[in-house]
């Protein structure tokens, strides 16, 4: 009899497995590429999910034309403002100014370096420039500390700097920067889960009932050469707080709350603007994340296409 054999379990992509040190994780936006001048993400908050009664409009669907229930995700967006700007070279950042118009409770959470000059100054010979941008975050009922959070603008270099000049001092709407019916990714943390075991952590299997030395542990930490435990015998250890992208959520509806939701549990009211996208986002409710343009779209889900009737 061939001696049984199985995929070791837990991948080795995502390692160490400890909690991440930043809550808003950054992007790699050379990757997201976009030739219109405007933002390529933006900071939002996770209100919680629901169930949406859709008509299926997807060509080649099964259920096209019927009414169909489908799992989505409700996010609020508060607008994000300007607090400096970003100048690079050579893939450094050279120069960096700040915001002179920024709001008067900023100051106070924040500690703000003191600085002269201002932005026309420095538009001259860079390869790239990206803004700080920071939410107001003070609009919603979530909390008052504003999250921070460096954002790349598409378009050359020209279009940036205009796009920069034209929105300082002002408030960046989500519905300026994401359409309707468009696929986006969602960069965060997942939920914390603090120490676990290796069966819950790695998917490890369950010992027999007449095992000796426990059930729900490896049945071998490793040979005896080398003497030492090797990091990748599944063990103890935290489970959550881990960087994660959602891929491909496409946006049924968005606009302003309005009244709308109300009451949404461990979260509240939304009191500014609001998406509701297809699937699940990683995170508890009122956990920050970066929403940006859909890195890898895939054919079958662009073609998806839903009409929202009634969240349940």
């Amino acid at each position: 009899m061939a001696a049984p054999k199985s995929p070791r379990k837990g991948s080795l992509q995502y390692w160490p497995r400890k909690r991440a040190r930043r809550i808003l994780p950054s992007a790699n936006w050379n990757a997201i590429t976009d030739s219109q001048p405007k933002l390529k993400g933006f900071i939002c908050y996770k209100s919680g999910m629901a169930s949406a009664f859709v008509k299926d409009e997807t060509p080649d669907s099964m259920t096209k034309g019927k009414k169909i229930i489908v799992p989505v995700t409700i996010i609020e967006c508060p607008p994000l403002k300007i607090f400096s700007v970003r100048f690079y070279k050579n893939g450094k950042v050279v120069k960096e100014v700040l915001n002179e118009n920024l709001d008067k409770e900023l100051k106070r959470i924040i500690k703000i370096p003191k600085q002269s000059k201002k932005i026309e100054e420095f538009s001259g010979d860079y390869d790239d420039a990206r803004i700080l941008c920071y939410s107001v975050v003070k609009k919603t009922g979530i909390k008052k500390t504003p999250d921070l959070s460096e954002i790349a603008i598409g378009g050359n270099l020209d279009n940036k700097i205009n796009f920069i000049k034209a929105n300082l001092g002002k408030e960046i709407s989500v519905s300026d920067i994401f359409e309707k019916g468009k696929l986006v990714d969602f960069r965060g943390l997942t939920k914390g889960k603090g120490l676990q075991g290796p069966v819950k952590r790695f998917g490890i299997t369950l010992k027999s009932h007449k095992s000796e030395k426990g059930v729900r542990r490896p049945g071998n930490l490793g040979p005896w050469h080398p003497t030492r435990v090797s990091f990748r015998a599944p063990q103890a250890g935290q489970l959550g707080m881990f960087t994660r992208v959602s891929y491909n959520n496409k946006i049924l509806d968005m606009g302003k709350a309005e009244d709308k939701f109300k009451g949404i549990k461990n979260f509240g009211d939304i009191k500014t603007d609001y998406l509701v996208v297809t699937g699940s986002v990683q995170g508890p409710a009122k956990r920050q994340l970066l929403i940006t343009k859909a890195l890898r779209e895939t054919k079958k889900t662009k073609k998806k296409n839903f009409e929202l009737l009634e969240l349940r």
